[in-house]
Order: structure tokens, then C-alpha cells, then sequence
């Protein structure tokens, strides 16, 4: 096609506008109309802004307001049109300032997802949501959103009916994620997105996800029990204190100074159990969301595993029941001493309380720092046990505990940037062994 003036019989122009050579009427391309609210896309080749060429539509090479002369462009080559998607993947294509063609199976997704178009019928119903609402997707594909996902509240309200995405205030934005029941009463964690052509446009696309509550339970189920076992521990020192004191304030002059300075001393040990709780849960709080801090000191760990055990003795355990082995020379350790003490501490009293005979503590120089070993002589922990002796609540045995300290000495040693693992001693019994790297402040590695 020839487009101007010209010539040759059955050409020429009409009031100046060129038409087609040869016969037959003038081709004018249709116009392009948007669909389901899609604004119109101009013919490709061509720059937003190009003045229109009545015959071939806006022109290729017209300059758009406020280009420059001589300014580099960056066009990326095209020769031909993308492979058309499979159906039901997501096209990065449709977002802003991409478009290199590579799609994302939603089978793929962890959590299920289900897309509706702008008249409510399912286009995409993964395999995850498949599983979470026991729906075969060949089924829930071109089926209205509320049939093929039924959901209802905690109070048995069809939800559909309640939020109205397609009919209710053109500013929403979507749900926000909540407890939602599927047919036979199975929760789910339900959460969705209005897609829409601008801020208060109509609705193109309603994209649901989904996810399950076991997660979320097991939270739930954590907490609660921390919450129980924070209670225990609390009522059994509290009442004793509280029986103590009520006691002396009402009958001092009945007791003898010796029976006084017994009352007194149980309550200032029931004292320091509080103290020790709430100090463990502001551990756990620290370590759960990351502030643990750890304020590093040079710190000789032979002298603070000797302290330990004379507080030990002191307290009444036989001397001869520790056995403690240091290697030397041992490299320079940069920790923080509350911290290490906190570590050895409940080590040496899980090995005390729980494990049986001579309790080995080893200090020896390792390879990536510093290595500590905590052993005893009593029936070990089983194999089936050891991948949690670390978690929360962890007990070995019945006799007492929060069964917080091992998580915390974990939490700890981990803040250190070192590692702890357990095992089973030479002499049977459990075996714990923490490697604290050789590392300094910042302001002396810089």
C-alpha cells in the first residue's frame, strides 16, 4: 500500500487526506476498545505521546513532548509476540516495566490462591486450594466465586454475602486475613485482594488466598503453655513468701531468732526463683524476636567453670563429684561474662539435677575458638529425645524445672555466633557441647 499523492489511475487525495492507491474504499484500522474496564493499549511500535497518522494510526517515529535531540533510548529488541501463558499462570508481563515473558505456576505457591474475573466466575484455583477445600479444580474453574468457595464466619454468615466485593464501596482494597470456616467446619486462614483498573474503578480481578492454622495453633498452643507454666512456677514461690511473711508480721515474738532466720532465708530463696523466672522470660522475649544483646568482654572461661563449682560445693554438693580438665593454651575468648555465666549455670545444674556419678566439665582450645563439655554418668537422654532437648518446655525428668533453660542456653550461645550440640557421654550419661567462636568488639576489628 502506497499512502500520498499519486499519479496512476485510481489515486489521488480527497481535500487533501491521502487514501490508499488502487480501488476499493480507504482502510482505516478499527479502534481498539477496552475490555472489562482495560483502558485501550496503542498498536505496537508505536511511543505514548506520538502524534496520529490518519491512515497508519500514531507514527513510529514522531517525537514525544519534552524528548531530547540525541538522547540515548533503550528499546528491547522484539521480534516476535510472546508465547502465549498456559492456563491459569500469572504473567509478570501485566505489571509495570516488565514483561520478558516468564510466568509463575501457581501450583507452585505454598499457600492456596484463587483468582475470580470481573464477573465473579474462577479462572485460577490451585492445587493448594484443591487440597485445603478438598474441591476439584476442573470443577471450581468457571464456577462463581462464592459456589466454588463456600465460606462462612465463626458465627455460620456466608461470607460472600457479607464483604460484597463486586457490589459493595468502590475504595476497598481487599480483606484483610481472617478465621474463615469451609463446608464440614475445617478453619482456614482467608485472606483477599481487589485488583481494579484505578483506585475507585470497577473490580477486575478478586484474589483470595488461603492458608492453613496448624501453624498458627501451634503458636497458640505455645504460648498458652509458657502463660500455664509461667503461673505454676510463679503460685508455688509466691504463696510461700506470702505465708512466710504473714506469719512472721503476725507472731514474731513467738519465734526464736533461729526459726526467724529460717523463714527469712526460705523466703529470700523463693525470692531469687521468682527473680530467676522473670529473667528467663525476658530471655525468651530477647531471643524469639532477635534483641538478645551480647556485650563482649575478655573472658576466662577456666576460672568461670572453677567459680561455678565451688558455688556447687558450697552449696552442699561432695567436691569429689566434679572433674574438671583444662587444655591450655587456650585462644583468647571475647564474651559477655553475665551470658557464659548463664550457660554454665543451668548446664552444671541439668547435670546435678538430672544425670548421676562424676560430672565432667572439659575446657579445650578448638579450631574455630573454644570448646566446653558438660558430661555425666546418669541414664543419658534417649535417642528419640535429643532433637528437642533444645525446644521450649523440654524436661528430661519429673524432677522440677521449666523447662526453659536449655532452649535459652541455645538462644545464647547462638547470639554468640557459636553452636551447641548433645550427645552421649563416655560414662552413658548426656553430654552437651557448646564452641564459642574467637571473635572481638567491632571497635577492635576495625
Amino acid at each position: 500500500m502506497t499512502v500520498g499523492t499519486n499519479s496512476s489511475p485510481g489515486a489521488g487525495t480527497t481535500a487533501g487526506t491521502p487514501v490508499p492507491a488502487g480501488p476499493g474504499p480507504a482502510q482505516v484500522p478499527p479502534q481498539v476498545e477496552g475490555l472489562a474496564g482495560v483502558p485501550p493499549q496503542a498498536p505496537a511500535g508505536t511511543r505514548p505521546g506520538a502524534p496520529a497518522d490518519p491512515v497508519r494510526g500514531p507514527r513510529a517515529d514522531a517525537v514525544p513532548p519534552g524528548f531530547t535531540p540525541g538522547a540515548r533510548r533503550s528499546v528491547p529488541p522484539q521480534t516476535r509476540p510472546p508465547a502465549a501463558a498456559a492456563p491459569g499462570t500469572v504473567q509478570d508481563g501485566d505489571a509495570p516495566g516488565e514483561g520478558h515473558g516468564f510466568g509463575i505456576d501457581p501450583d507452585s505457591l505454598p499457600d492456596g490462591l484463587v483468582v475470580a474475573d470481573h464477573t465473579g466466575r474462577v479462572i485460577c484455583f490451585n492445587r493448594a486450594a484443591a487440597r485445603m477445600t478438598a474441591t476439584d479444580p476442573a470443577q471450581a474453574l468457571g464456577a462463581r466465586i462464592d459456589r466454588a468457595l463456600p465460606l462462612e464466619d465463626l458465627e455460620g454468615r456466608r461470607w460472600w454475602a457479607l464483604t460484597d466485593p463486586y457490589g459493595g464501596l468502590a475504595t476497598r482494597r481487599g480483606q484483610p486475613e481472617r478465621n474463615l470456616l469451609l463446608p464440614g467446619g475445617r478453619e482456614v486462614l482467608v485472606s483477599a485482594s481487589y485488583v481494579r483498573t484505578h483506585p475507585t474503578g470497577p473490580l477486575r480481578r478478586l484474589v483470595v488466598t488461603l492458608r492453613g492454622t496448624e501453624a498458627r495453633r501451634r503458636t497458640e498452643r505455645s504460648h498458652a503453655e509458657l502463660i500455664a507454666t509461667v503461673a505454676h512456677e510463679l503460685r508455688s514461690p509466691l504463696t510461700s513468701v506470702k505465708g512466710f511473711t504473714a506469719t512472721l508480721l503476725a507472731k514474731w515474738e513467738r519465734f526464736t531468732d533461729d526459726q526467724k532466720r529460717l523463714m527469712l532465708e526460705t523466703v529470700d530463696a523463693d525470692a531469687n526463683r521468682v527473680t530467676r523466672l522473670i529473667a528467663e522470660l525476658l530471655d525468651i522475649s530477647r531471643i524469639d524476636s532477635g534483641r538478645l544483646e551480647v556485650r563482649r568482654q575478655p573472658v576466662d572461661i577456666a576460672t568461670a567453670v572453677g567459680r561455678h563449682v565451688q558455688a556447687l560445693t558450697a552449696n552442699g554438693q561432695a567436691p569429689e563429684r566434679f572433674l574438671v580438665s583444662v587444655s591450655r593454651p587456650l585462644p583468647d575468648l571475647w564474651a559477655d561474662p553475665d551470658k557464659i555465666d548463664q550457660i554454665l549455670g543451668n548446664l552444671l545444674e541439668n547435670a546435678v539435677r538430672h544425670g548421676e556419678g562424676t560430672v565432667t566439665i572439659g575446657v579445650s582450645p578448638h579450631e574455630k575458638g573454644t570448646a566446653v563439655t558438660v558430661s555425666d554418668e546418669g541414664p543419658g537422654i534417649p535417642e528419640e529425645s535429643m532433637g528437642r532437648v533444645f525446644t521450649r518446655f523440654w524436661r528430661g525428668s519429673k524432677r522440677g524445672g521449666t523447662g526453659l533453660g536449655l532452649y535459652i542456653v541455645k538462644g545464647i550461645v547462638e547470639a554468640h555466633g557459636g553452636t551447641i550440640t548433645v550427645g552421649r557421654g563416655p560414662g552413658g550419661g548426656a553430654e552437651f557441647r557448646f564452641i564459642l567462636p574467637v571473635s572481638a568488639p567491632a571497635y577492635l576489628t576495625q
